[in-house]
């Protein structure tokens, strides 16, 4: 399916959220989560499904100053 992932149009195969993270290469890193503009909770993750057009942002917090 065709969705965005910040803001690049990617065609992946994963149904869920925690399965896109999967396969993008983030399992195991702590990112923060949003769908279609709305926060999404690591615990909700694996029931959040994914459809053709959504909008997914991941963020992965930096350190530093």
């Amino acid at each position: 399916m065709l969705i965005q992932v910040n803001g690049k149009e990617l065609e992946v195969e994963a149904p869920t959220l925690s399965a896109l993270l999967r396969e993008l290469g983030y399992e195991g890193t702590v990112v923060a989560t949003a769908l279609n503009q709305a926060f999404v909770r690591a615990v909700d993750r694996t029931a959040t499904p994914l459809k053709s057009g959504d909008a997914v942002e991941v963020l992965v917090p930096r350190q530093g100053g």
